[in-house]
């Protein structure tokens, strides 16, 4: 049970749940005329609901003829409602997945085999995240932290983060090791000199529960799609008023190096850390990983989403970053 109290309401989504695609939850809307081929997802983990309220105001805004893309399209992904369906305020981390979690799956081999419902979901999927070329996958965090913006390594999604303002702190990161996300599907991976217009950028909003964090995905769906401009800046900001925030004073690139994971479900840490702490000396003691100390490794060192919610034998349960300025 969560000892942190859970206070954004769930979104009304029985009026999005079929979608216009044929596969539940996924809706598409085509401009007709050529242009980047954009897509947003939300609820690839079923508790992280901010996502969702996003994807439900864009869809109301698309369905009541508010907003419409001149060019190109957008596809809204709703993944996975059968994890949703689950949600329980009070015991909010048990709903995360149902077989296993969506977010690394994304790997052909994995939904080829099926066998999970989140594989099997994944693989219903898969055609739309094929035809997207530009990504967004709005996410939220265990603990209350400040909101992530996560790039993956390569240079363009960083440039396309710093276009974007907001927010403070850009994680760049290699991943995870114990699966493929979403985000870092097929040519989202590829080296830039490869990759053609592809971007594809996750955003942490904030703890799962806080309603700060549907204010964050908001703001997040409206500056990226900004920037893909398959619409116009002043018909997104008439049809989603109040959805843009203020841009960050400075953003900050934080160069993940290493992750540290759990031996079991017994790591703790030092202190309890919400991520973004910073470590002036090499060495210092941040947690105990079954009775070998876990120590920085480098002076000036940031802990990127430190939390032992879903810790387990291979669980990444902290990065380490080193910090520096985005700039131009």
């Amino acid at each position: 049970m969560s000892d942190l109290r859970f206070e954004l309401p769930l979104p009304d989504l029985a009026p999005w749940r079929a979608g216009n695609t044929g596969v539940e939850g996924v809706w598409r809307f085509d401009s007709g005329r050529p242009g980047r081929r954009v897509m947003i997802s939300a609820l690839v983990h079923g508790n992280e609901i901010c996502g969702a309220w996003a994807v439900a105001g864009l869809l109301e805004a698309l369905t009541q003829g508010r907003l419409a893309p001149h060019s190109g399209s957008l596809c809204l992904v709703l993944a996975n409602l059968e994890a949703f369906d689950r949600f329980d305020a009070r015991d909010h981390d048990a709903s995360r997945f149902v077989d296993e979690d969506l977010n690394r799956q994304w790997q052909d081999v994995r939904m080829d085999e099926g066998g999970t419902r989140e594989r099997r979901r994944a693989a219903a999927l898969r055609p739309f995240v094929r035809e997207a070329d530009w990504l967004l996958d709005l996410h939220s965090m265990h603990e209350p932290s400040a909101p992530l913006l996560l790039t993956g390594l390569q240079p363009r999604n960083r440039e396309l983060a710093r276009r974007m303002g907001a927010p403070a702190h850009i994680v760049v990161d290699a991943g995870h090791k114990d699966g493929t996300r979403l985000r870092d599907y097929g040519r989202f991976s590829l080296p830039d000199a490869q990759a053609g217009d592809s971007r594809s950028l996750l955003v942490e909003c904030g703890f799962h529960g806080d309603p700060a964090s549907r204010d964050v995905a908001r703001d997040q769906c409206l500056r990226f799609l900004e920037a893909a401009a398959i619409f116009g800046a002043a018909e997104l900001a008439t049809a989603l008023p109040g959805w843009k925030q203020a841009d960050a004073a400075e953003q900050w690139a934080l160069e993940v190096t290493e992750p540290v994971v759990a031996k079991s479900s017994g790591f703790r840490f030092a202190a309890p850390y919400t991520g973004l702490e910073c470590f002036a000396k090499a060495g210092s003691v941040i947690g105990d990983n079954d009775g070998q100390p876990v120590t920085t490794p480098y002076d000036d060192c940031v802990l990127v989403m430190p939390s032992v919610r879903q810790a387990r034998a291979g669980v990444t349960v902290v990065r380490f970053a080193k910090r520096h300025a985005l700039r131009p």
